[in-house]
């Protein structure tokens, strides 16, 4: 229990500052504006990812399989950052970035079905790093670039969701490495 309290102590000393970034960076441009609302939900994003991180990846002893969720992490939690504070196709105003959101339901739900087996969890990656992809190839059906601003380029927008979903394809194959050890373990 003290091994827990202990590194919760250090991810909210992480997390405090993470947080100082942008409060200093406000002190030096208009650039960002960040109210107390942005802090609170940044804040709780971040150490829910920390709590996550800690109740799931630190009950396996394999060091792949740790690097494994933490860069499904990292990954889900910069989409997150850069889809609500900007948005990835157009502003974050902008319709289309919900469809983002089927990648958090797959990741989610493929967690819980898979029980956070390597296995079950290397195929929900893969499933999440297909989703990234499919969004903008909907969100051009559904929004041509003549009817809104695609901003970055139509180009631009499939290169940021390839860098995502290129995460989530290192997770997913840093699981599948983790499930073929375990599985040679259990031979």
């Amino acid at each position: 229990m003290k091994i827990l309290i202990k590194r919760l102590v250090v991810w909210i000393v992480v997390i405090a500052f993470i947080l100082m970034i942008p409060l200093l960076t406000m002190q030096f441009t208009n650039e960002i504006h960040w109210d107390l609302f942005d802090f609170i939900i940044m804040g709780t994003v971040l150490f829910g990812i920390g709590i996550t991180y800690e109740l799931v990846a630190r009950k396996s002893k394999r060091t792949v399989y740790r690097v494994a969720f933490g860069t499904g992490l990292v990954g889900a939690f910069l989409l997150f950052w850069v889809n609500g504070a900007v948005g990835i196709i157009g502003n974050e105003g902008q319709d289309a970035n919900l469809l983002y959101s089927a990648v958090f339901i797959v990741g989610f739900a493929g967690a819980i079905v898979a029980r956070f087996k390597p296995k079950g969890m290397s195929i929900t990656l893969f499933i999440a790093a297909s989703t990234q992809m499919l969004v903008p190839v909907i969100a051009l059906f559904i929004w041509p670039p003549h009817s809104i601003s695609w901003s970055p380029s139509v180009v631009g927008v499939f290169l940021l969701s390839g860098f995502f979903a290129f995460l989530f394809l290192v997770s997913a194959l840093l699981f599948r490495q983790a499930a073929s050890s375990e599985n040679f373990l259990n031979k």
